[in-house]
């Protein structure tokens, strides 16, 4: 049989899609994933693959292959964490829990998974190595993937693979890149202080609420003045407040906010520069600031190697091989970059036609992607195990 064949099985489909459901109107956020990790260790002891739960949430599974005596290991990534966000696409088999939802497509790369192992363990004889499935809590928040590092999630790991919902594109399609992908995310809070007065004799007082506003300005010339033109960054700011009263000069402000960026000197400059900005804007008017920076997500890198695998891996299982393209860089975090510091890692983005984008409360991911999903992964856990043996013989 052809993997494609393993893949488009009807009975693997529909088992696929019920998990799928079953998590999707179930769901869970951050490190809070006990639930969907106990469906994953129902699963993985049905199809007999041996596991490690970790504490909190999450799971490290590993099929052994069965082709000679190599101990060469490929990862495959899926997370299982949700938003927190209320879902508004009527499906059936939507979220019974107000102000949860998956719109991130984790459900599906969680069901996919597990589809996945179904079909390594039926092809074992083949596989010339070991196989990582990890399973993977609060991504969304950043913090997963460093979790499952202590655990031994990429101990022994020589090559890994994450593929991710890309519910703009069409089913059947398949993107990657070289090189940086997603984006770096820096999470920053910053607080000025100043002077109260009565609203009636502002020169009494040190104006937070002025010192603010000219800071969101300001922030806006780490992109226009402190960058290389062709390297891009994003400064955001979510959230901004000062002062109590209509008629009292603020004596307090604050901004929140995140940074974007892609490449490493534009990332290491960030914290320096914000902190510069803010004190002299801040001081401008008589004012201080306060600056915190949290840096949780470093930029998303696809290693060559790995990548020139999956498009191997690709034009075997897609319809055809112009469905197999380059993805536009995206300034999403995704915290799977921590597993690239540790093996070649490449990231993937399947298409889905969900109609809406991620994050969107209206996103409904297209369960006839999984077949694609499935297969990618397949395939890129057969050649990337020969490859890494072909490695070791040259």
């Amino acid at each position: 049989m052809e993997i494609r064949d393993y893949c488009e099985d009807e009975e693997l489909l529909a088992r696929v899609s019920r998990i799928r459901r079953e998590i999707h109107s179930h769901p869970e956020i951050a490190m809070d994933c006990e639930k969907t990790t106990d469906l994953i260790c129902r699963e993985l002891d049905d199809i007999g693959i041996p596991y490690r739960r970790c504490p909190k949430a999450g799971v490290i599974a590993e099929i052994k292959g069965e082709k000679g005596n190599s101990e060469k290991t490929v990862m495959l990534r899926a997370d299982m964490d949700a938003l927190e966000l209320e879902e508004k696409t009527g499906l059936d088999f939507a979220s019974k829990i107000p102000g949860r939802m998956h719109a991130c497509g984790h459900d599906m790369h969680t069901a996919m998974l597990l589809g996945t192992a179904r079909v390594l363990m039926k092809i074992r004889g083949e596989l010339e190595g070991n196989v990582r499935l990890l399973f993977q809590p609060a991504e969304e928040i950043g913090i997963g993937a460093d979790y499952m590092i202590p655990y031994g999630a990429m101990e022994g790991v020589g090559l890994g693979l994450g593929i991710h919902m890309d519910p703009l594109s069409p089913v059947g399609t398949l993107k990657s890149r070289i090189g940086p992908d997603w984006a770096a995310v820096d999470h920053f809070y910053i607080k000025i202080h100043g002077s109260g007065a009565h609203g009636a004799t502002p020169h009494k007082g040190w104006d937070a609420a002025i010192a603010t506003a000219s800071l969101a300005m300001n922030l806006q010339t780490m992109v226009s003045r402190e960058c290389d033109p062709m390297k891009p960054l994003v400064v955001t700011i979510g959230k901004m407040s000062a002062g109590t009263a209509f008629n009292i000069i603020a004596s307090e402000g604050y901004l929140e906010g995140t940074c974007r960026s892609f490449d490493e000197d534009i990332w290491e400059m960030i914290p320096g520069a914000m902190e510069r900005i803010a004190r002299h804007t801040a001081e401008s008017f008589r004012c201080t600031a306060e600056v915190k920076v949290e840096r949780p997500i470093k930029s998303l890198v696809n290693n060559e190697f790995a990548y020139n695998i999956l498009k191997k891996s690709a034009l075997k299982v897609l319809d055809d091989p112009s469905l197999f393209g380059e993805c536009r860089q995206e300034m999403i975090g995704e915290d799977f970059a921590v597993y690239t510091e540790y093996a070649p890692c490449v990231f993937a983005h399947l298409g889905c036609d969900g109609g809406y984008p991620l994050h969107s409360n209206y996103v409904n991911f297209n369960e006839e992607a999984f077949p694609f999903g499935i297969a990618a992964e397949v395939q890129f856990a057969i050649d990337g195990l020969k490859a890494l043996n072909h490695l070791d013989r040259v």
